[in-house]
């Protein structure tokens, strides 16, 4: 989706190392009101007075730099203090050697900010590279405009897969969530069962759709059991777990997703003319 440009006054805290935003790939601490207190060493953040209401995928732009938004985290405080939360950021392009402190940098976003999460106990152990997950990136990239895409691993664990998503797309404002692995009888394929516990709207077609193309290629398409629904402004899709049967499914879902994500976000136009 996009988002009409406004400007902040943002206030970057500088260390020895050369502080916030002077190296591409540097990721920081964003903080609306005072600084942490006391202020922490070796940890980049910036503070702004107030902060909008972000979302993944918000670049921050000054005349010469550019920083964009990861997520939602939580400062734990220093010494006794009280935890607050703040966003994570990344700078993409630093600002040149010798800016001042504070910069006036717009706020925008522009296209859709992608989470895919990849559901293996042996993935999230280490015991296994996880080629499903990066081909969902690929996959989007190629059919809709991304302003941010971020990859997750996790066990087969029903209540760690419900807080996941439910922080993604409730918390951090991502716009889909696709998931991977775990849709099908196994004892420990809990994927659907964690995802009927957060959508709010179920997408039957969606399900549907991806049942259809999975048959045409196996009658073992029949024993998916993948979910699609939305949470907040997110559409999550359950996907199967290997690359063959992830490019067919997303496949069959990724030419509706950029409108159905835009209907439940409030696009006002009308689904058809004429």
């Amino acid at each position: 989706m996009n988002a009409s440009a406004a400007a902040l006054d943002i206030r970057f805290f500088r260390h020895g190392d050369g502080g916030t935003g002077q190296c591409a790939g540097e990721r920081f601490l964003l903080f609306a009101g005072a600084a942490p207190a006391p202020l922490p060493t070796g940890i980049p953040l910036a503070v702004a007075e107030a902060l909008p209401d972000l979302k993944a995928g918000h670049l921050l732009r000054g005349e010469r730099e550019e920083h964009r938004v990861l997520g939602r985290v939580w400062w734990p405080g220093l010494e006794g203090g009280v935890s607050r939360p703040c966003w994570l950021a990344e700078t993409l392009l630093p600002a040149p050697a010798g800016a001042d402190e504070t910069r006036t940098l717009s706020l925008s976003r522009a296209g859709f900010a992608l989470a895919w999460i990849t559901l293996s106990d042996k993935g999230a152990a280490g015991l296994r590279a996880d080629a499903s997950g990066p081909l969902i990136e690929e996959l989007a990239r190629a059919e809709m405009e991304l302003c941010l895409a971020r990859g997750f691993v996790l066990p087969d664990e029903e209540r760690d897969i419900v807080a996941l998503m439910t922080h993604l797309a409730l918390v951090d404002g991502f716009d889909m969530i696709c998931t991977t692995g775990g849709t099908g009888v196994a004892p420990r394929d809990v994927t659907p069962e964690a995802t009927l516990r957060v959508i709010e709207k179920r997408l039957p077609g969606f399900e549907r759709a991806m049942t259809a193309v999975s048959l045409a290629k196996t009658p073992r398409g029949a024993v998916s059991r993948a979910v699609c629904g939305t949470l907040g402004g997110a559409v999550i899709v359950n996907l199967p777990g290997s690359p063959k049967a992830v490019r067919e499914c997303l496949g069959a879902v990724l030419p509706a997703l950029a409108h159905t994500i835009e209907k439940l976000q409030g696009d006002p136009a009308d689904c058809a003319t004429g």
